[in-house]
């Protein structure tokens, strides 16, 4: 049985890139201080940074050093972050609490928020460009490539695009997947992946392992979001209870039923261990992160 406590380690883990995301933020150019200090909002408003502590997570099963993806862990954030800002906006989500605060859209303005997630995107490659860890220029590339594809058409933006024109339809399972594995999975696979390419001794079939776990916790994040949707409470969530039937959304409860798509949680959780069975106790972090995923409250 894995006895890994993790508390103290997601508090190490967040510890480590507040950190460095203060570091980033603090070198930018003072040129639009309320943009900077839209960037920042966006950027420390209490998130649980589950994707960079993947980012270190996967870069210790391999056997790397958590030190090597901290630029790493950084830009991931950097992309999440602005990606909530733009979904939080009344074009789209038009949601006004974010985390129990304020979205970034009524703290500041649309405009200004609009801007304060393009400028952390650029700034996510801007990272991953000039971070001075020892990582080869065929690897950085391989990386911005890595986070292009899972942040573009192929990934968060195409799957919020679905995301968007199926509010009000009914969809089947099979089509509820495909738009989960790409707006919210394709993130989470491309921060376990570049965990494990900062390790240079990275093999491809760490890697392919590595793919197969977080495919599974992928779904199994938005599989729980949607169980908490129903199930939550607005205090508890920081954002508003019940918002996915007030847009219509198709949700894994609406289309299984509360219990199942429960059930279906926990059978992803199993599928993603059963995909580190070939590691030691190097990732044990990511196998506790498997049930803190599907047992989380928020």
């Amino acid at each position: 049985m894995n006895t890994f406590a993790l508390e103290p380690y997601l508090a190490r883990c967040q510890e480590r890139v507040n950190r460095r995301l203060d570091y980033w933020l603090t070198q930018q150019h003072p040129l639009a201080p309320r943009l900077l200090d839209a960037m920042r909002y966006a950027t420390f408003n209490g998130g649980k940074r589950v994707r960079p502590v993947l980012a270190y997570a996967a870069a210790e099963a391999v056997g790397g050093q958590a030190s090597q993806a901290e630029d790493v862990a950084s830009a991931l954030e950097m992309v999440h972050s602005y990606s909530l800002v733009h979904d939080d906006l009344p074009a789209m989500d038009n949601d006004d609490l974010r985390r129990g605060k304020p979205t970034c859209h009524i703290a500041f303005d649309e405009a200004t928020a609009i801007l304060a997630g393009d400028a952390l995107q650029c700034l996510a490659f801007e990272v991953l460009t000039s971070s001075p860890s020892a990582i080869d220029d065929a690897t950085r590339l391989r990386m911005i490539r890595t986070l292009s594809v899972a942040s573009g058409t192929q990934g968060m933006a195409g799957g919020q695009a679905l995301d968007l024109e199926a509010e009000g339809k009914s969809l089947t399972l099979e089509q509820l997947e495909n738009i989960h594995l790409h707006k919210t999975g394709a993130l989470i696979q491309a921060s376990v992946k570049l965990g494990a390419m900062t390790f240079a001794d990275t093999n491809p079939q760490q890697l392919k392992a590595l793919d197969c776990y977080a495919g599974a916790i992928g779904l199994a994040f938005q599989v729980q979001d949607d169980i908490l949707d129903v199930i939550g409470e607005t205090e508890q969530l920081g954002k508003q209870k019940g918002s996915d039937e007030a847009l219509a959304k198709a949700t894994y409860p609406a289309i299984l039923g509360l219990q199942p798509a429960r059930d279906l949680a926990q059978e992803l959780c199993a599928q993603a261990n059963l995909a580190l069975e070939s590691f030691d106790h190097r990732a044990d972090p990511l196998r506790a992160l498997a049930h803190y995923i599907v047992s989380r409250s928020h």
